[in-house]
């Protein structure tokens, strides 16, 4: 009997960190402004608002806790990227780092471009607050916060605070589904 209580609560455990959360806007919510510094993309080593140049195009926007970034991260960020030109010639990922340490960032983030050869991702820092940009709804709790848009409007926010590249497929096919 101890022995399946105790099994019960690490599955339990277990299947919390991997739970989504609530995070991003609501889906139909028009895009907000999303002003950051672009470290890579184009344009790039540039301050923009990113949501005015994507206007209507097919979007998603990935935020990530800086102090989260991790290998399984980067490998959710590749599946999408490899995803986009199959999607739409247009279709785009914009992926914004949430930091106390916007500078390192900016440092950090064109070698992390190097390493995984982005062709379809800006990869870019918010140098506000490290909450992120407050007309988007970052949950704070979420290690990245998924955002699908289309005509400037928000199609589905996806919060994780646990992820890796088998979540992909579910954020690639709201954006796929968008188009139709």
């Amino acid at each position: 009997m101890r022995w399946t209580i105790s099994i019960l609560a690490v599955a339990g455990a277990a299947a919390l960190l991997h739970a989504d959360v609530a995070s991003g806007p609501k889906a139909g919510d028009k895009v907000a402004k999303l002003e950051v510094f672009a470290t890579t993309g184009e344009p790039k080593e540039k301050t923009l608002d990113y949501s005015d140049s994507r206007k209507e195009k097919p979007t998603i926007y990935v935020f990530i806790q800086g102090e989260h970034f991790s290998r399984p991260i980067a490998q959710f960020m590749r599946k999408l990227d490899e995803a986009m030109p199959d999607i739409s010639e247009h279709a785009y990922v914009v992926t914004v780092l949430l930091s106390d340490n916007s500078d390192m960032w900016k440092d950090r983030l064109p070698k992390v471009d190097m390493s995984l050869m982005f062709k379809a991702t800006a990869l870019t820092v918010f140098t506000g607050e490290k909450s992120g940009p407050k007309d988007w709804g970052v949950n704070a709790d979420a290690h990245v916060t998924a955002v699908v848009v289309n005509k400037a409007k928000v199609i589905q926010s996806f919060g994780y605070m646990s992820i890796n590249a088998t979540d992909a497929p579910a954020v690639i096919d709201e954006l796929k589904k968008a188009l139709k």
